[in-house]
């Protein structure tokens, strides 16, 4: 599927002579432009007047390059569930059948606050093992990160993967869910759930004395970087009789529990912290479990970080309507076709976005635009 097939269906916001641009060649330009490193719709509205040469090779552009108002104000008004339905499908096409682990997180979009409303908070389930934004779903507040996940959940197809959700995403509700899909949950625990957070600290407080018999897996990692040491344990348990037989028949499927202790030394100076989780039969030893836990970190620096400093996401002013939702989608868009390539793989994010604003054949090749007949 191309991306402008993934627009094919997008319905048309405008009527009369509001539709002086077509819908899905402003779609484009903003595209490309966000792939050229524009971050706001002034940027987008310049790069397309400065390359509109450029883009008439593949689409008519008869109005000529939409303003930085125009730009706002039709995707102010733009479905925001309907493009990311869009966005969904296209990747869909890309991926395939997807597997591995998915994590859910939640982002504050900074500057998106407009008056009395608060800021949008978008949450995203993201593969962590190819680095590919699924799916996102937009809430206002972080207060309706439950709902917003739920909302994921039901558009996914996880059959056979591990899901990895923070300690907000830990309710029976949510993992049971996770199960019906046919997937596997790893949820963190903490204070949320307290009953369970009490049992896993004093059963894990005790070490390995405590532990008797049980076959406790284990696994350790070491880590040194520029003055940074840092030691993982990770304790995973599926035996599971010590455990009150009510908290065990809260949580369906449970079969095991986990925790992670980092040790960091930075220059002298050491800290430790814990972490506690609960999974069902997808997590089977220390390692996995470790390794599971690691992937879900990784949507914090491969799309979170990714997203602020490669594309300044929290800079950005952009709060009317549906516009914020649908520029995170934008970028979402543009940061799947940079994981995608294969031409400069030794070149950051950053630097193909500057190659692609001075190559246009790399421009053109990323986006997967046929010239006019």
């Amino acid at each position: 599927m191309t991306l402008m097939e993934a627009f094919a269906l997008l319905p048309e916001p405008r009527t009369g002579p509001a539709q002086r641009h077509d819908l899905r060649e402003m779609i484009l330009m903003a595209l490309c432009a966000v792939l050229c490193g524009a971050n706001t719709w002034v940027d987008v509205a310049e790069w397309a007047e400065d390359q509109l040469d450029w883009l008439r090779q593949y689409i008519p552009a008869k109005g000529g390059a939409p303003s930085h108002d125009t730009f706002g104000r039709v995707f102010r008004l733009l479905d925001a569930a309907i493009f990311e339905q869009c966005f969904r499908h296209w990747i869909a096409s890309l991926v395939g059948v997807i597997d591995g682990v998915v994590a859910f997180d939640g982002k504050t979009l900074c500057g998106s606050r407009d008056g009395h409303n608060t800021a949008l908070h978008m949450v995203s389930a993201y593969l962590s093992g190819s680095g590919l934004s699924l799916a996102q779903e937009g809430t206002r507040g972080k207060g309706h990160e439950i709902a917003a996940i739920k909302n994921l959940l039901e558009v996914l197809v996880l059959k056979g993967c591990i899901v990895t959700i923070d300690a907000i995403g830990c309710q029976t509700e949510i993992a049971q869910k996770i199960l019906d899909l046919g997937g596997d949950y790893l949820l963190a625990v903490k204070d949320n759930q307290g009953t369970l957070a009490d049992a896993l600290k004093d059963f894990f407080a005790d070490g390995e004395r405590g532990f008797g018999s049980l076959p406790v897996s284990q696994w350790e990692t070491l880590e040194k970087d520029h003055g940074r040491i840092e030691h993982r344990r990770a304790l995973w348990i599926n035996e599971l009789s010590w455990l009150d037989k009510p908290i065990r028949a809260h949580w369906p499927q449970l079969v095991g529990v986990g925790m992670i202790e980092r040790q960091r030394d930075i220059r002298g100076k050491v800290s430790i912290e814990r972490a506690f989780y609960i999974g069902s039969k997808g997590i089977g030893n220390a390692k996995a479990f470790s390794e599971a836990a690691r992937s879900h970190w990784a949507i914090e620096n491969g799309l979170h970080r990714t997203l602020d400093v490669t594309f300044r996401e929290d800079d950005c002013r952009v709060r009317k309507g549906h516009g914020p939702q649908n520029f995170s989608a934008l970028r979402k868009f543009v940061l799947t076709l940079l994981r995608q390539d294969t031409q400069y793989p030794k070149r950051s994010l950053s630097g193909r976005r500057k190659t692609a604003d001075r190559n246009p054949n790399y421009r053109a090749s990323l986006l997967g635009l046929p010239t006019l007949g």
